[in-house]
């Protein structure tokens, strides 16, 4: 087991510290407040959460629970500290670091005076790359010591609800941290070790974003289950039992599916579908800002692709993909095809691979191109090998994955400049003339 200092003692810093000491971790509370640090010793919760006043008055009568205001002194007789002070909005709604500098300082000093290796893990909410640029070169500058080498650092933020911090310590939906170094990394799998979920091990920037995009995503649920309820509501519907029908739906509705970041969405139901909900809501005068949003997010997610073609520079474009989705012939309000038609208006000479589509053509089938509004003589931009698209274009954008492509626009990506907007290959990222819309 470890010994860990917990710098704040509020909400996140107290529940940590009860739970860790009651998995058998020797924890020193580190605090400001004199009051905080007293009830503490005293074996009293500061804050009222349920059980763990119970946890707090056992860990205080055991020893195993302590607090101080002597910042140097936690971090001289623990092997890592905890970083869990507050970082409520700046006045231009920026994250406040002030009492994380602060703490980063205090730890910094007492790391001057400590030979043996530390750890410092920052629970803090703060937004992604702040420990490597901020609290990173803060407990440098006041150790003069190295991060990774001659102390640790890491990110490990938490997912509690008030009211059920506990349960959800226990039981928690998700799991991440990064670090550093190995050290750090092997503390923070053993406090983990006892809970019921797999962690996941990543980098330090990609576990302070996973936390703003969890809390960001939950308040999006709240508002879109609002707006919903007001549009029902109106049509004199009750929207708790809309929303609750549809959280009832675990094959689409909650699953992943949706959730993978890439292109723009299309077909013959999402965008009409929303447009009408839009009208519906207008027409009930019903404010419906999300709806709006949602329009205004997939275009610009068009928009976005257009202007990363244009920076590439060439005049021929092959296209792979211009069906709403791969498996289709279905161009209604493709995405693929508005980008097709935009580039094309830009002076862009663009041929298409599509299986699905060339062979509606091919078959001379009655509803050839259809939904095609966007793409000048589709036909005629149609070509059916992937090996001559990519020989005879100046750039490649891949749109849908098709299996017999992906082999011979793996051996392209680094020949030619390629725009992907669906992720070729998982785990590259942007770099040279490949571009990943959203990697």
């Amino acid at each position: 087991m470890s010994a860990i200092s917990i710098f704040g003692i509020g909400y996140v810093g107290v529940v940590a510290a009860a739970c860790l000491t009651r998995d058998g971790h020797r924890v020193i509370a580190v605090d400001i407040d004199p009051g905080k640090v007293q009830a503490i010793n005293e074996g009293k919760s500061p804050i009222v959460e349920a059980g763990l006043a119970e946890l707090i008055a056992a860990g205080a009568r055991s020893g195993q629970l302590t607090a101080t205001t002597d910042a140097k002194q936690a971090v001289l007789e623990t092997d890592a500290s905890f970083i869990c002070v507050g970082t409520p909005s700046d006045a231009d709604g920026s994250v406040g670091l002030n009492a994380v500098i602060s703490a980063c300082r205090d730890i910094g000093a007492a790391l001057a005076d400590k030979s043996a290796f530390h750890s410092v893990i920052v629970r803090s909410t703060i937004v992604p790359r702040t420990t490597e640029r901020v609290c990173v070169p803060t407990l440098e500058e006041y150790s003069g010591k190295s991060a990774g080498a001659d102390f640790g650092a890491g990110y490990f933020p938490e997912f509690l609800r008030e009211g059920s911090a506990i349960a959800d310590y226990d039981d928690p939906g998700l799991i991440v941290y990064g670090a550093l170094d190995a050290p750090t990394f092997a503390i923070l799998d053993r406090v983990n070790a006892p809970l019921r979920c797999i962690p996941h091990r990543v980098s330090i920037p990609t576990a302070e974003m996973v936390k703003y995009t969890s809390n960001s995503w939950r308040a999006v649920k709240v508002s879109f289950a609002n707006e919903i309820g007001n549009i029902a509501k109106s049509c004199g519907l009750d929207g708790q039992e809309v929303m609750q029908i549809m959280c009832s739906d675990r094959k689409v509705n909650t699953s992943s599916t949706f959730m993978r970041p890439g292109f723009a969405f299309g077909g013959s139901c999402l965008p009409k579908d929303v447009r009408a909900l839009r009208h519906l809501a207008a027409r009930n005068e019903i404010p419906a800002p999300l709806l709006e949003a949602v329009l205004e997010a997939n275009n610009a997610q068009i928009a976005l692709a257009r202007r990363m073609v244009g920076h590439v520079g060439a005049r021929r474009i092959g296209l792979v993909g211009i069906a709403f989705k791969p498996g289709t012939d279905d161009l209604r309000e493709s995405p693929l095809a508005t980008l097709a038609g935009q580039l094309i208006s830009d002076g862009h000479a663009v041929q298409i691979y599509d299986p699905f589509v060339s062979e509606a053509f091919r078959k001379d089938a009655a509803a050839a191109g259809r939904g095609n509004t966007e793409v000048e003589d589709l036909e005629g931009r149609l070509v059916g090998d992937v090996a001559e698209l990519i020989g005879s274009s100046e750039a490649i954008i891949v749109g849908n994955i098709f299996e017999e492509a992906r082999a011979p626009l793996m051996d392209a990506m680094d020949a030619k400049p390629m725009v992907d907007l669906t992720r070729l290959s998982p785990g590259r990222a942007t770099s040279g003339s490949y571009a990943g819309i959203c990697w």
